[in-house]
């Protein structure tokens, strides 16, 4: 399986992605193909960026040869533009030394998300990367709706800006879609600090829309005060189904490639970029998809005035309510007074009736508890024909492969009375039942 991993140490924004996409081996003509697909007079201009010695690509979105400013390649408290009706929202900017191509011409009309939807769905994209792009814009546009109290297709962006995202998510989309990765994984997401300038006032970074986008998403606040996860960026996370887990939960990834995407400023200190990797899970030891799993709760008591049957009763019923094993244990407790230590595995749905078990039938007045991680086989049950009847055997595999058969102790218990013979002797028999059993099977 290719995973994609971003590390999001420095915030995310639509350029530093295309920048990190492109370092990482995304061929640069098919993004700026995809951006000529458009029609819009968008460009790319490339180019090697250094933050913090850290070498890094650097992208910017041209309009008619011009940088076409949002505010998110500067990647800090700048100025993008979206008209929800009657209401202009402004985040806080620090104006570009380059002209736009509004300034230089002289108009500023703006795109609603039903012309962008239309503009996305008729350009020649490829499929996968269409997909993407729409689910970003449309969770860009559904936010920006909700902050500002309006419905998603009433959501306009300012004619500048709209260039500068449209082409930032789509070439995104189409470099995303090129890396075949089959799942993206996402380290915590720093969204910076400080304060930005918008339609509702002085307000706290993240900005409304893109606190909106990271619900759900752990988020945490390091480095200079500036904004550092921006709304594009933001949706583009949400728009790949990002896995936030920790990125070693399903183990350590072996990388093939990494890319590192450079954002506007280069604080002193402070590495402003974007790392992607992309690889495949390394392959260590036994691999845990080989083995089934699941967690357990261990619920524990120690006794130390409880008699055998009182035990043997509680250990009884608390297999008979659900849990899925019951120990005890001799130990010495306090004062060197001897005791028994009572164990009981459960699931975790069943955890609070056999609290209640354990509190009912025996003396405790504590229970201490815990969840741990179990590893099990698959587990299936073959019935084989014994001259003493049928008897269940259970078997025990991984990922297919066959690791050992064992007879259902109930059975031959049962059938051991009813002929009168050693537990043992049906045992033996239920064995050799199943061997025979295999052996056929093999020769057909």
């Amino acid at each position: 399986m290719t995973i994609g991993q971003i590390e999001c140490f420095a915030g995310i924004s639509g350029d530093m992605l295309l920048g990190a996409l492109i370092d990482a081996g995304v061929p640069a003509e098919l993004l700026q193909n995809a951006a000529a697909a458009l029609g819009i007079g968008a460009e790319l201009r490339i180019r090697a960026a250094n933050r913090s010695e850290i070498q890094a690509t650097k992208v910017d979105v041209l309009e008619h040869g011009v940088v076409a400013e949002n505010g998110e390649h500067e990647h800090g408290h700048h100025e993008h533009e979206h008209h929800h009706g009657d209401v202009e929202h402004l985040h806080g900017h620090e104006h570009s030394h380059e002209r736009s191509y509004v300034e230089e011409h002289g108009h500023a009309h703006g795109r609603n998300w039903p012309e962008i939807r239309a503009l996305i769905s008729e350009a020649d994209l490829p499929a996968p990367a269409k997909k993407i792009a729409l689910r970003a814009f449309e969770l860009l546009a559904e936010a920006e709706a909700k902050v500002h109290g309006i419905a998603p297709e009433e959501v306009h962006f300012h004619e500048v800006g709209a260039v500068d995202t449209i082409t930032d998510i789509v070439c995104a989309s189409v470099g995303l879609a090129w890396l075949g990765v089959e799942k993206w994984r996402c380290s915590p997401v720093n969204v910076g600090s400080g304060f930005v300038n918008c339609a509702h006032g002085h307000m706290p970074v993240p900005a409304p829309a893109t606190a909106e986008l990271l619900k759900g998403v752990p988020v945490y606040a390091a480095g200079p005060q500036m904004e550092l996860t921006t709304p594009t960026g933001a949706a583009m996370l949400r728009a790949l189904g990002c896995q936030f887990d920790p990125l070693d939960a399903e183990g350590p990834l072996v990388a093939s490639a990494i890319g590192y995407g450079a954002g506007g400023r280069d604080p002193e200190g402070f590495a402003n970029v974007l790392r992607l990797s992309i690889g495949t899970l390394a392959k260590t030891g036994i691999q845990k998809r080989s083995f089934s799993g699941d967690r357990v709760v261990v619920l524990e008591c120690a006794l130390d005035d409880a008699t055998p049957q009182v035990l043997a009763h509680a250990m009884e019923l608390a297999l008979e309510h659900g849990a899925l094993d019951a120990m005890a244990a001799p130990v010495t407790m306090k004062k060197g007074r001897l005791g028994t230590l009572l164990t009981v595995l459960a699931k975790p749905e069943n955890e609070e009736e056999l609290e209640k078990l354990l509190f009912r039938e025996t003396t405790t007045l504590g229970i201490r508890r815990r969840e741990e991680e179990r590893v099990i086989l698959e587990r299936e049950f073959v019935t084989v024909d014994t001259q003493y009847g049928k008897v269940r055997m259970k078997i025990a595999s991984a990922a297919g492969e066959f690791l050992n058969a064992m007879p259902e102790y109930e059975d031959c218990r049962r059938a051991a009375r009813e002929h009168a013979v050693a537990l043992r002797a049906v045992m033996e028999a239920a064995v050799a039942a199943y061997a025979e059993l295999q052996a056929t099977k093999a020769k057909a």
